[in-house]
């Protein structure tokens, strides 16, 4: 750390806090596009040079040329549709879709989110040759819109996975209007031999095949394939994506990857190191692995590259004038800003109408509205298909109103927000959370006469830990569980355990200590004891803490020993099993998975939610 300052220490935090949060991809898309218009009116010229230059990639007798703008287009954002794909496949295995009911709203808001604004387009552009261009307003920016919901709306979880659902929807039919409507000739061959390489790569799943290297083979396969039979070969990443399954680490996984880590610590060996990897990798699905790898280049890299290659208009005097009256500018523009929300938002009320409320969406109106309007911004996938169905000034004017979108949208979300805020604090919560039913992650309830409990039995807010005494996460986490409880009067705090044996060889000796202490009502004091002595939890060990705590040290002992602890134990194991708990700390708040940091910040976020919602009675 030498020579490093504390100044340098805070930027080099603050810069890396700013790249993981969920705003920064949504910055660069915007520094990107504003370079491309910089570039562009600065220097037309070298500009569309660029982006014209051929590159070309061979093999033997066999090669592909495309402009620099093609390969962008057609062959880096396939990552982009890739992580689409995985984004959406997540969703459906582990989020709101898993309960398959909940599909209906945002899939039926997500069609109309793209019916309605093609209608007006449509309507704008009618008798004009600029008319077949319908496809460009179907497709939301759902990275853009989702950083900007954060700079201009609100942080909700609810709504964020609201629209995501909603907006997965557009993305996939985008592909399909691709294919169908902006693809002149299609070569059956291709099209025949990419199908029969989405078959094989089915077949290797099936067959628990999990080697990288032949799926990424059969991802390129199916890109050249495509690629030949002259659809968009894009649709090659959104397929790999939606084929790539999410789930739970299981524990029995985790207690292999141990083995292996706990084996090359005791000999450590290049074989050793490779199995450790493999076995540590494996523990982790594979949509969870991708997206970890893939989501960084894609938000840092190939969508702002995009951006860059396609964003660049010339905004001279007489083009603005020529916009300012161009159907295809005004069509664009007001099917993005007014079709997207009428859309999303008349197709959620009409089917909580006819549903009388069966089904409604998961978030207020409030936020429905503002989700809608945040709908409004279109950029990647609009400038893609701007890019397919357009060229010369048409091509430009369209795409100023895409731009013209990503900057109206927003400011109409803003006013949507800032009337909430005016709002009674009562009639706030309802007009953001709604009165939907959460989906519940913790399947056995809490039990007063059972479970140890901490804060008001009746409290509206519980928060369930699985906690392991010797984990070092859990030890830090306690002071922000102490703080949350002093902070939020009315939660009450459960502890089940979860003694990770494999890792922690102490922890489930310290996990019958508190039932033996909990026999002589002082579980909470040994609990807070063990974990502020982590290091200190051999047998001697306990019976020392349980005579300074001032127990029965022979009770102490035998209760230690007896099945009583041992099976109390055991059923929060198989508690946690049921509830696909793997690991500790691993947080429940009113029955609902805490998912991220276990800091201050990110759980009274999930409680005052909780709070919120059982004061409106869902």
């Amino acid at each position: 750390m030498t020579g490093q300052t504390p100044w340098h220490l805070t930027w080099g935090r603050r810069v890396r806090r700013f790249l993981g949060g969920e705003n920064a991809p949504a910055a660069a898309l915007i520094a990107a596009a504003v370079a491309a218009l910089l570039w562009a009116n600065i220097a037309p010229a070298s500009y569309e040079e660029m982006w014209a230059t051929p590159f070309s990639v061979r093999l033997g007798d066999h090669g592909l040329s495309q402009d620099l703008r093609a390969w962008v287009d057609g062959g880096l954002m396939t990552l982009f549709f890739f992580l689409v794909g995985l984004e959406a496949r997540r969703e459906f295995d582990l989020g709101e879709l898993r309960e398959r009911p909940r599909l209906v709203l945002p899939l039926l808001a997500g069609l109309a989110g793209m019916a309605v604004p093609i209608g007006l387009y449509l309507a704008v552009t009618a008798g004009t040759p600029t008319a077949h261009g319908w496809g460009v307003v179907m497709s939301t920016d759902t990275a853009l819109a989702l950083g900007l919901l954060g700079l201009v709306g609100t942080r909700s979880a609810a709504l964020r996975s609201f629209l995501v659902t909603v907006l997965v929807v557009d993305d996939l039919a985008a592909l399909i209007v691709i294919a169908v409507a902006y693809t002149e000739h299609v070569a059956l061959p291709g099209l025949l031999v990419a199908v029969g390489l989405i078959a094989v790569v089915l077949g290797a799943r099936a067959l628990g095949l999990r080697t990288p290297g032949i799926y990424v083979l059969l991802g390129l396969g199916t890109w050249a394939a495509l690629l030949g039979s002259g659809l968009d070969p894009v649709a090659a990443g959104l397929a790999m994506g939606l084929l790539t399954f999410a789930y739970p680490a299981a524990r029995g996984d985790l207690e292999r990857a141990t083995d292996l880590v706990r084996a090359f610590r005791e000999q450590p060996t290049a074989e050793l190191a490779r199995s450790a990897s493999v076995g540590v990798r494996a523990a982790v699905s594979p949509n969870d692995r991708l997206q970890a790898l893939v989501s960084p280049w894609v938000s840092f890299l190939v969508v702002p590259l995009f951006a860059l290659a396609n964003a660049g208009i010339s905004l001279d005097g007489a083009f603005l004038a020529r916009a300012a009256t161009s159907p295809t500018t005004w069509a664009v523009l007001v099917a993005y800003v007014v079709g997207k929300p009428v859309g999303v938002v008349g197709t959620s009320a009409l089917l909580t109408w006819v549903t009388r409320g069966r089904l409604r969406p998961p978030v207020g109106w409030a936020g429905v509205v503002g989700g809608g309007t945040i709908a409004g911004v279109g950029f990647t996938v609009a400038l893609l298909i701007a890019s397919l169905a357009f060229t010369g000034p048409d091509l430009a004017e369209a795409k100023l109103g895409v731009l013209a979108s990503a900057v109206v949208a927003p400011l109409v979300t803003w006013l949507v927000f800032r009337a909430l805020a005016l709002m009674p604090a009562s009639r706030r919560r309802s007009a953001l959370l709604g009165s939907a039913p959460v989906i519940i992650d913790l399947l056995d309830e809490v039990d007063p006469d059972r479970d140890h409990v901490r804060g008001p039995h009746d409290a509206p807010v519980t928060v369930v830990e699985y906690g392991d005494f010797e984990c070092p996460y859990c030890g830090q986490a306690e002071p922000t569980v102490r703080e949350l409880l002093a902070e939020h009067g009315d939660v009450r705090y459960v502890w089940r355990h979860l003694p990770l044996r494999d890792v922690h060889p102490h922890a489930e000796l310290a996990a019958r200590a508190s039932e033996a202490a909990a026999a002589q009502s002082a579980f909470w004091d040994l609990h807070d004891r063990l974990l502020d002595h982590q290091d200190e939890l051999r047998a001697i060990d306990l019976e020392h803490h349980a005579a300074e705590l001032g127990l029965d040290v022979e009770r102490f002992r035998r209760d230690l020993r007896s099945p009583d602890a041992a099976e109390r134990v055991a059923a929060d194991l198989e508690s946690a099993d049921r509830s696909g708990v793997s690991g500790t700390p691993t947080f429940f708040v009113n029955g609902r998975r805490h998912y991220g940091a276990y800091d201050i910040d990110s759980l009274s976020h999930d409680v005052s939610v909780a709070q919120a919602r059982s004061k409106i009675g869902t």
